[in-house]
């Protein structure tokens, strides 16, 4: 008997590790200042999964993340948040390749990453633990697009299924600590394997569809009793 809850209980935990199965209470925000998720809008390429192609040095290969557009006209700064709890494991500011990477941690078991890429004024240590909704950086402003280029004029979101693969940091960015696996991902199980479709993940796990999921099942609940044959 004990050998067989053995099993069981080492069979869960394998088929929590590779499904990467969340609790329903696990609460998000929203990374940038919109009300809902719908608000968010993507640059014309920057759409999960989209095949980007071949460039010297980096072979075709699918888009890892989201490419989210400012979400006003505000050139200043506009901050990028934190979508959940967690601690930022990995910084780089070096550009517009500076990219932000927090573990987010429930319990043992239960982990995810999340990346924040072609970012400026980043505000956040290494080490620093975060809040959902903590301003982590900033929208590039005029000037930084005049000198990188205006097609970095939105954030890169990418969700990690799989822990961020260690490096060993170079003298010029001593806290790039992780790389993700943006280039690599060539087939859709690659890309399912090691990602989280970023909008998906936030429509299952954001904390205002639970609050409105929640207030619609007590004004259901509220109905049910009004209406009642007995009332």
């Amino acid at each position: 008997m004990n050998l067989l809850k053995k099993f069981l209980f080492f069979t869960f935990i394998i088929l929590l590790i590779r499904e990467k199965v969340y609790p329903q209470d696990f609460p998000c925000l929203l990374p940038v200042q919109v009300s809902t998720l719908t608000e968010i809008k993507l640059t014309l390429i920057g759409h999960f999964g989209e095949v980007r192609k071949a460039r010297p040095g980096i072979p075709e290969h699918l888009h890892t993340g989201i490419d989210i557009r400012r979400p006003n006209s505000n050139y200043d700064n506009e901050p990028i948040l934190s979508l959940a709890p967690g601690r930022i494991i990995s910084l780089r500011d070096d550009g517009p390749f500076a990219q932000i990477i927090i573990e987010h941690k429930l319990d043992h078991f239960y982990h995810f990453w999340s990346v924040y890429e072609h970012i400026a004024g980043i505000s956040v240590t290494i080490g620093e633990q975060v809040l959902a909704g903590k301003p982590l950086a900033r929208f590039m402003n005029r000037k930084e697009l005049e000198k990188y280029g205006w097609q970095f004029d939105h954030f890169h979101l990418e969700i990690l299924k799989i822990k961020p693969r260690p490096i060993k940091p170079a003298f010029e960015l001593p806290y790039y600590l992780y790389q993700t696996y943006n280039l690599e991902c060539y087939s859709r199980e690659e890309l399912a394997y090691y990602y989280y479709h970023p909008l998906e993940f936030l429509g299952n796990y954001l904390q205002v569809n639970k609050n409105n999921n929640a207030e619609n099942d007590r004004t259901s609940r509220r109905a049910q009793y009004s209406n009642s044959p007995d009332q």
